[in-house]
């Protein structure tokens, strides 16, 4: 019983810290259960899936409490308002805990937190909506299509605005349905370690669930591991997680051997440790990042992976290198973007970013492509990505830069959308500059 009450209280501080203290989800929870690493491997399951199940479905879990509660959710205590949607959770997503559990749970974590005056206010609340959970009534999906999406699928209705002026509602409810489905990990060979059939002998062995990955000749997915720290490949630099749609832009990129590549804002490092991967452990691959902690972060991955081609800098890509002007036979900008591609993964970006966060955004990446353009010598190679859905950052980004810079051409661009069970939302645009620029 201790445990399970030390269990949803973790869940509360995650979830406060994230909703009042603006945390990160993703670094929250990893930090959390690496600090209680301790605990059974059930428990720290079961923590991390009621804090992101609470946090994708945190709008219809709203929309459910404010059904059944007097006091509507944004009036509420943070405390008492974090409990009461963990617990919807729980009461709608899973059906292995008692719902009598889930309601006595809550009411012992109120009072522990000092809220004794609200212990009956939470039970009611919970028990009420245990009993009418399956007869809530929805907006009209005819009538009112949008609102509709952001309740059943917990998405911002300014976000669903946005992408229906690009895709139709079919488009947009499946990659809704895919953000909102768990997806195993995607995994990239290290192929200067080891093949892919060694790997996948390997993971099986430790009773790794492996999945092959169409049309991606290095790429793995797995399943049914605890924690990635605990898998000796891992460890030991054998392979690196990565998204699929990530894994496109080193590929698009196609690095010759002895090449000079400038990441310009490459933390964690992945597609910089992917080129340098292509490139066979030859050439130059410059790892650059605004801040020395993401240096750092970058610096452990190359150092597990065991490259020595990659060399990782402190560098603000705004300000202009003048030492590589002309030099780079390719410039890697994967820019700081609204991260609209990847919310299956950081539920928390759809209720932090704003549209004038998306404008800004769109304005930085102009500045970073205007500076870090000059790298590129002729015939090399600008390849511009996101992991958003949005054309104000991709789209009319690559057109805006074509205006602006004739001596590139545009060799091909994409906007990947989310796919169920295997890929996020990523834009790649692939520059080429002329031979006689």
């Amino acid at each position: 019983m201790g445990n399970t009450i030390n269990s949803r209280e973790l869940i509360l501080e995650i979830l406060l810290a994230v909703t009042q203290d603006g945390a990160y989800s993703h670094l929250v929870i990893r930090n959390t259960l690496d600090k209680y690493q301790y605990l059974e491997k059930q428990e720290r399951k079961f923590i991390k899936r009621v804090c992101e199940g609470t946090l994708e479905h945190m709008i219809w879990i709203d929309y459910v409490i404010d059904q059944f509660s007097k006091v509507k959710v944004r009036k509420m205590k943070p405390v008492i308002r974090c409990i009461l949607r963990s617990s919807v959770y729980e009461l709608k997503y899973m059906d292995a805990v008692p719902a009598s559990a889930t309601c006595n749970e809550a009411v012992k974590l109120a009072q522990k937190k000092g809220f004794h005056n609200l212990k009956g206010f939470v039970n009611g609340v919970l028990r009420n909506i245990n009993r009418g959970l399956f007869e809530i009534s929805l907006p009209d999906q005819e009538k009112e299509p949008l609102r509709y999406l952001s309740i059943v699928y917990s998405m911002p209705v300014w976000i669903l605005e946005l992408w229906r002026k690009s895709y139709h509602l079919e488009q947009i409810e499946e990659f809704l349905q895919a953000f909102l489905t768990e997806m195993p990990t995607s995994i990239r060979v290290n192929t200067l370690r080891t093949s892919k059939e060694e790997l996948r002998r390997e993971l099986e062995q430790e009773k790794i669930r492996v999945l092959d990955v169409e049309g991606m000749a290095n790429a793995l997915q797995i399943q049914q591991y605890d924690r990635l720290e605990q898998i000796l490949a891992f460890r030991e630099g054998r392979f690196y997680v990565q998204d699929i749609s990530s894994m496109q832009a080193a590929l698009w990129a196609e690095p010759a051997k002895d090449s000079l590549v400038l990441d310009v804002c490459a933390a964690p490092g992945g597609k910089s440790i992917h080129m340098a991967e292509l490139m066979q452990g030859t050439g130059v691959v410059e790892a650059r990042d605004l801040t020395q902690q993401k240096v750092c972060l970058i610096q452990e991955n190359v150092m597990r992976c065991g490259l020595k081609n990659v060399y990782p800098r402190v560098m603000d890509a705004r300000i202009l290198d003048q030492e590589k002007i002309g030099k780079a036979d390719i410039v890697m900008a994967d820019l700081p973007c609204s991260g609209l591609g990847v919310l299956g993964k950081k539920a928390d970006i759809k209720y932090r970013v704003t549209g004038r966060d998306c404008r800004e955004l769109s304005k930085l990446q102009r500045e970073i492509l205007k500076v870090v353009q000059q790298y590129v010598k002729p015939g090399g190679t600008l390849l511009y990505s996101t992991c958003t859905i949005n054309p104000g950052e991709n789209e009319e980004n690559t057109a805006w830069f074509l205006k602006e810079h004739p001596e590139f051409f545009l060799e091909k661009q994409q906007q990947i959308l989310p796919q169920k069970g295997k890929q996020d939302g990523f834009f790649l645009a692939k520059f080429i500059k002329s031979q006689n620029s």
